[in-house]
């Protein structure tokens, strides 16, 4: 029987819903012809255009590999272009096409529509705590990744 029981684990919590999230997420893309991590790739080159793969796998929280497939599905879909950094020839910059644009607009009304009614269930004071709780949970998750690598 293991010490901690799985109701009071805050980790599987937390992956439930965010589960729950994607599932929400992928039901309200499925019209757009996207699937979750393309629209999230669309919307952070929306906000930070000419990102190279590197970066964009870092922003998404997917590995550089995942990363590679979904940019080759958008590009060869006409959604991204890639085109040589201006100093440095061997970074690809990615950028969105007029195309991707508008279907972004589209896709981002639905997913904001899934946001809204998350967001709903809380009053600001409620989101803006909750916000600052998940802060701390990635504060401790992420010294937890980092303690063995200061250690060596």
């Amino acid at each position: 029987m293991s010490a901690l029981p799985i109701e009071q684990r805050l980790g599987h919590h937390l992956k439930r819903v965010e589960q729950e999230l994607i599932a929400a997420k992928t039901v309200a893309l499925r019209p757009f012809g996207l699937n979750v991590p393309q629209y999230t790739v669309l919307l952070v080159l929306s906000h930070e255009p000419g990102l190279s793969g590197a970066a964009l796998a870092r922003r998404c929280l997917v590995t550089p590999q995942t990363m590679s497939s979904v940019l080759a599905t958008l590009e060869s879909r006409r959604l991204v272009e890639r085109t040589p950094h201006p100093i440095h020839s061997h970074i690809l910059e990615v950028r969105l096409t007029r195309k991707a644009r508008s279907l972004l607009a589209e896709a981002d009304a639905a997913a904001v529509t899934i946001e809204s009614r998350l967001s709903a269930e809380f009053d600001t004071r409620e989101a803006g705590q909750l916000i600052e709780y998940l802060g701390r949970c990635s504060g401790v998750l992420t010294a937890a990744v980092d303690a063995p690598k200061k250690a060596r």
